[in-house]
């Protein structure tokens, strides 16, 4: 499997934090079942064969779509080689973007076409290179963004800092609103609640030590992350990833981050 990170161009770094691209070659058609956890963030994702990935609950998902926050894992299964490329959103991108409130696309995905008036599929499929889908992708959001594109600053900053593990009250205190209001802002620009956003962004930050081997036990990743206790720890990690951190560390296969693979 072949995973690629393209930078986005500086016009769109407000709302794209990366484009990507992963290629599967292979001639075994068995079923294959992939992982999808919580990141944190929105996304778009076109696949060049709209009938190899089967969705969380085995639909069919539209050849170009975009999605919003997820609340929990999810699984993809696929069936032969595939070709997909992708944007990997700002957390507070899909307002700015398509101008919708981004709690309609909670846990749900929705086909480009439906969001904006666009051939984009069509000129996508056409493109002879990766690289040209991406330049293609970018004129695309360009657009969107030049007619929807208002940011909330206090979302961004917000959404911001409790990625950097600054508590709730701090981050309140620091722009002035209420846990109500914000919690509001936060429906309506990033899809989800600021307390579950911090706990999504919590996980991130422990599979960030789980990869990277920065912890001497789970114990002691889990105190260090400000988790009550193991016990905690473990239920989130299970909830956002479809596995517990020992599972993870022994039986993952992870050529793209947060897409794994586990071995039986």
């Amino acid at each position: 499997m072949a995973y690629q990170i393209i930078a986005p161009p500086p016009s769109l770094a407000n709302y794209v934090s990366y484009f990507w691209t992963l290629e599967h070659q292979t001639d075994n058609l068995s079923p294959r079942t992939y992982t999808v956890m919580c990141s944190g963030t929105p996304g778009l994702v076109f696949q060049q064969d709209p009938s190899v990935f089967a969705g969380f609950d085995g639909e069919r998902l539209p050849q170009l779509f975009a999605f919003g926050q997820a609340t929990k894992y999810g699984q993809l299964r696929s069936c032969g080689s595939f070709h997909s490329v992708g944007v990997s959103f700002r957390p507070a991108a899909l307002k700015a973007v398509f101008g919708l409130d981004a709690s309609h696309l909670t846990d749900q995905n929705a086909c480009i076409s439906l969001l904006a008036k666009t051939s984009l599929a069509d000129e996508l499929s056409n493109c002879r290179t990766a690289q040209q889908q991406v330049s293609r992708l970018s004129a695309f959001l360009l657009a969107q963004v030049q007619q929807h594109g208002e940011e909330n600053e206090k979302v961004v900053y917000a959404a911001g800092a409790l990625q950097r593990g600054t508590r709730l009250p701090d981050v309140l205190q620091a722009i002035q609103l209420s846990e109500r209001q914000l919690e509001r802002l936060f429906l309506t620009h990033i899809g989800i609640r600021p307390v579950l956003y911090a706990r999504i962004c919590r996980f991130q930050t422990a599979l960030g030590l789980l990869r990277e081997g920065k912890f001497r036990s789970l114990t002691d990743a889990a105190h260090s992350l400000g988790y009550f206790d193991q016990s905690h720890f473990i239920r989130d990690f299970k909830l956002f990833a479809g596995a517990s951190p020992r599972v993870y560390l022994r039986k993952t296969v992870e050529q793209m981050p947060g897409f794994p693979e586990w071995e039986e």
